[in-house]
């Protein structure tokens, strides 16, 4: 069983072969099938696999779900053979063993694999297909190395992903070679290490110091950013709430000072009982004291009406007559 997800991929040089029934040939239709039952069909990919990435993992993937039921074989070349054939690769064999082995779609790596398949290299590793992208791949005097394979019905294609590709990631880093120079000095790394001259080293650690000196002043522009935009909207709400205790003070002023304010009724009622203690009001008619009260007593007789004055002698000693009768009456 696959211990793919648990354990790195084994090495071929290291197991034996799990095929034990007789290898018959299948063809392609017979592998959609699923068949045949007693073993898994055996899918060889090869390949170089320098700068391990997603579009080397995206290749074994389908060669790994191309039938039903699948053993996938993936052969790396060795340093010498890449060298001789293709040029200089960035990681050396070893570490591009072991990317293989740690990849989830593997289930066996073959160390220097050979850079043209024979049929007895098929044989002892009792393969069924070979996979890889339909483009020929013209190589050691080749027009096509898989033509063979092909002729011989063993070549099922894959897809190749647009966009990324060991030569990609190459050129970005030459593209780039200052930016990475002055980020691995920046870390730790020496001149002779990254085969930098003593000019360039003093060069770009300068530039290391002038990109921290504006990283700082762009730490400090934008802390100096929030803090005013924090007092922007701390005396925005300071503002607010002065607006609204001022209109909240003018509303109470108004209340008690204004026109119809409560400061004016209570001065009016005070002004009330002031003149009510002054000058208190007459007693009522039904009051008991009223026939005696002294501001109604009888004028005496000397004291003539002012408003109405005699108009002649005999007018006058009428009136006085008729006092006196009154006065008897009373009597």
């Amino acid at each position: 069983p696959s211990q793919t997800l648990t354990a790195p991929a084994p090495f071929a040089d290291e197991t034996s072969c799990q095929c034990q029934a007789p290898h018959e040939k299948l063809t392609i239709a017979q592998a959609r099938l699923g068949t045949p039952v007693d073993r898994p069909v055996r899918v060889y990919a090869d390949g170089i696999f320098d700068l391990f990435h997603s579009g080397h993992a995206r290749a074994l993937m389908q060669a790994k779900t191309l039938f039903p039921n699948s053993y996938l074989l993936v052969g790396v070349c060795s340093d010498d053979l890449t060298h001789k054939f293709k040029g200089f690769t960035v990681m050396n064999e070893t570490e591009r063993y072991e990317a293989l082995r740690h990849c989830r779609y593997v289930d066996e790596v073959i160390r220097d694999a050979p850079w043209t398949l024979t049929p007895e290299f098929l044989e002892k590793h009792k393969i069924d297909f070979v996979a890889h992208d339909d483009i020929p791949y013209s190589s050691a005097g080749s027009d096509d190395v898989y033509k063979h394979i092909k002729e011989a019905g063993m070549f099922v294609p894959t897809q190749r992903t647009e966009g990324i590709s060991t030569s990609d990631i190459i050129t970005r880093i030459v593209r780039d070679y200052d930016v990475y120079a002055r980020r691995n000095l920046q870390r730790g790394y020496t001149a002779k290490e990254l085969n930098v001259s003593f000019i360039n080293e003093k060069k770009y650690r300068f530039q290391n110091q002038v990109d921290k000196m504006k990283e700082k002043v762009k730490n400090v522009e934008e802390k100096s950013k929030e803090f005013v935009y924090k007092v922007e909207e701390k005396s925005h709400d300071l503002i607010q709430k002065w607006e609204e205790k001022s209109r909240e003070f003018i509303g109470n002023f108004l209340e008690l000072f204004g026109p119809d304010g409560a400061w004016k009724q209570m001065f009016q009622e005070r002004s009330g009982r002031m003149l009510q203690a002054f000058s208190p009001r007459q007693s009522p008619n039904n009051s008991p004291t009223r026939g005696r009260s002294p501001s109604r007593s009888p004028s005496p007789p000397w004291v003539f009406n002012k408003a109405s004055p005699p108009s002649s002698p005999k007018a006058a000693s009428a009136s006085l007559s008729s006092m006196s009768e009154g006065d008897e009456d009373e009597k």
